[in-house]
């Protein structure tokens, strides 16, 4: 599934830190966890300690982690959404990505300039929204002058969508992005049509010094932007962006010897992943045989003949059948056969809606 999500940011907030840490430097790989495939765009390995059950369990010739792409977008100014420095630029990366992770800068440091004097996480925060939500305000009246004239014809679908756009029009001008405006699902499909920058989800990755990367729970910048989140239902990750570099420079025992150190169980890049994963609603099934052991994205409510495809659209074109277990169920079982001795694996057909965890079997024809 290419899903990816856009690393946005103020200059000096630590977004191009962050983003080498997740390419690790450009480093080029044929193997995840990290790959550059584009001087933009990082792959990263899904963290999920499921996979290593699995492996442990199934003992296969090779373990396949499912993957997320990070695009790194052309950095912004204040009047961007008119052109001014990389907004052009900035405004069709944005366009191109289906979440946003908006880092913004929650630490003091003398060495290190703020483009606006101070550090100001709202601000700043409130700087990169205006600039979408102008973009938005152009292309909503762009659209409104022309369904205007129809909607004055008493053309039915132009009056509906009038008010739609009228709405959004308020919530522009009172600097409310099309995220935070209710709609109900009809309306929905009508707004997802017209592309607009904030209507995307977004998460704020809010980065920290090195000494409050294991609590940050006193740091009035990390408080200001929780309660920012909090009116727009966002989430917040809290990461160190400088230690998130070393890490990932860093494996296995060594890794996890670091972060023992650090006094944190997990490092903010695999906290980050998870989070842009669920942001878009996506979660995982597993494919397991002697051959291999293999995660798979897909998006949550999708059904089993859907989930095959993302193998391979034969699977989907000839679906019979998925012979389903629980990844709970068989690691309670601690085999296959056992899992199926105490009824746990089930034969789904093409109703069934795949949920995350799922292990599964693809009986098709073709």
């Amino acid at each position: 599934m290419a899903l990816t999500a856009g690393i946005v940011g103020l200059p000096n907030v630590g977004k191009s830190t962050l983003f080498n840490a997740i390419t690790q430097a450009g480093a080029e790989s044929a193997n995840y966890p990290f790959c550059t495939i584009d001087p933009n765009v990082g792959i990263v390995e899904v963290p999920d300690h499921r996979l290593q059950k699995l492996t442990e369990l199934v003992k296969p010739k090779k373990t396949v982690p499912t993957a997320f792409e990070f695009t790194d977008i052309a950095g912004i100014v204040k009047g961007a959404s008119k052109g001014e420095g990389l907004g052009n630029k900035f405004l069709s990366h944005i366009r191109q990505v289906d979440a946003i992770c908006h880092v913004v800068r929650c630490f003091a440091d003398d060495n290190i300039t703020h483009v606006a004097g101070k550090v100001d996480p709202i601000s700043d925060i409130e700087t990169i929204n205006l600039e979408l939500i102008l973009a938005d305000m152009e292309s909503v009246d762009k659209r409104l002058d022309r369904v205007a004239k129809l909607a004055k014809q008493k053309d039915k679908d132009a009056v509906y969508e009038h008010e739609i756009l009228t709405k959004l029009k308020e919530a522009f001008e009172q600097e409310k992005p099309a995220r935070a405006v209710e709609f109900t699902e009809e309306q929905m499909r009508i707004v997802k049509g017209l592309h607009l920058l904030t209507i995307k989800p977004v998460l704020y990755v809010a980065n920290v010094g090195e000494d409050e990367v294991a609590d940050s729970s006193e740091n009035p910048y990390v408080k200001q932007v929780r309660e920012f989140a909090a009116g727009e239902n966002a989430e917040v990750i809290v990461i160190c962006a400088k230690i998130e570099s070393e890490i990932a420079e860093l494996e296995g025992e060594e890794k996890d010897m670091f972060l023992q150190e650090l006094g944190i169980e997990e490092s903010g890049l695999d906290q980050l992943i998870r989070a842009a994963y669920h942001l878009l609603g996506l979660a995982t099934y597993f494919t397991a045989g002697e051959q291999e052991v293999r995660a798979w994205t897909f998006r949550k409510g999708m059904k089993a003949p859907q989930c095959a495809g993302v193998i391979h659209t034969d699977f989907e074109r000839g679906f019979i059948r998925a012979e389903t277990v629980a990844y709970e169920d068989l690691l309670a079982a601690g085999t296959m056969g056992a899992a199926r001795e105490a009824g746990k694996v089930r034969l789904e057909g093409k109703e069934y809606v795949v949920q995350d965890g799922d292990v599964m079997h693809f009986r098709f024809n073709v």
